[in-house]
């Protein structure tokens, strides 16, 4: 097997389970890459599937590749398999091909097939370190993997409306709620700027009311993007400490303590165009939006509201 550009790309149908793995089922295309058999690779090297984190600044060095061996099924097909137990760091990771006798940089992209991910709808993981990967088309038709690393998380749930407040509630995962447990909406670039309100929740539960017209207050002359953190309290960061000395690991840029209101719990690798909510009133002038970001984090984007026209 070779890969060659003068031929379509590889192709990869992908199958993920509910507890992280991902198997790649690879297809060759129809050229004279599917005749030829993996044990004609010189010096017996075996072809792999890399994965390369995108946006990485050291290509190649720890952390930013991630290598699975792929193994023949016949007639030009392969296959390689991301193990729950593998924790690619979080981001999106590109997928390519390395045929033997090439360097990295002469991987191929591969394009995406079926993507079966029907087992990620619905998860309730029964541990607090969440680790979900996504396979998903990019915007120029190749295939990537969506990975977040969360420990504790707090997994928004339906946002609903009354009047200028929102509520959410949601799962929290790998942590409790204290008796000074608060939500924190915070103004992006001004750390001065911060709504505080409080939480409420029991067994794996949170729900809180967060009134939009705090978050216009101050003055709007342009868009503003809030990001929403649950801060369990003193109960929950002692809880949230145990579990991360337990596991060993603490997920990076999350302080204990401080937990971001996200949804991952399911297919959508991004939620900006999907989940979409009508803006609000925040005050005369003002308009909130509940948003999700590209790491689909939960956000209210605070704007100045157009006078209507006349």
């Amino acid at each position: 097997m070779t890969v060659s550009t003068e031929h379509p790309a590889p192709q990869a149908d992908c199958t993920a389970d509910a507890d992280g793995g991902i198997v790649f089922d690879l297809h060759l295309g129809p050229g004279p890459e599917r005749t030829e058999r993996p044990e004609r690779y010189e010096d017996g090297e075996a072809p792999e599937l890399l994965l390369r984190l995108r946006g990485a600044k050291d290509k190649g060095g720890d952390g930013t590749s991630v290598r699975l061996p792929l193994t023949p099924l016949g007639e030009g097909r392969l296959r390689a398999v991301l193990a729950s137990t593998v924790e690619p760091a979080e981001g999106r990771w590109d997928v390519h091909v390395r045929a033997p006798g090439t360097d990295d940089d002469g991987a191929v992209a591969v394009a995406p097939g079926i993507r079966d991910v029907r087992l990620l709808m619905d998860r309730t993981p029964d541990t607090g370190r969440i680790a979900v990967r996504i396979p998903y088309p990019t915007a120029d038709d190749r295939l990537a993997v969506r990975c977040w690393i969360r420990s504790p998380h707090a997994e928004a749930g339906p946002v609903t409306f009354d009047g200028d407040t929102m509520t959410v509630e949601g799962a929290l995962y790998g942590t409790a709620l204290g008796d000074d447990a608060r939500v924190e909406a915070r103004l992006a670039g001004a750390p001065d700027r911060t709504c505080r309100v409080p939480v409420t929740g029991k067994e794996g539960t949170f729900s809180f009311t967060l009134p939009l017209d705090r978050l216009g207050a101050g003055p709007v002359t342009g868009r503003q993007l809030w990001t929403l953190w649950l801060v369990p309290g003193t109960a929950g960061a002692q809880e949230s400490s145990e579990r991360t000395r337990a596991d060993g690991k603490q997920a990076a840029g999350r302080p204990a303590g401080d937990v971001r209101i996200s949804r991952i719990l399911d297919d959508v690798w991004d939620r900006r165009n999907t989940f979409v909510y009508p803006g609000r009133s925040a005050g005369e002038g003002v308009r909130a939006t509940p948003c999700y970001s590209g790491d689909n984090d939960l956000c209210v984007r605070i704007q100045p509201d157009p006078a209507p026209a006349r």
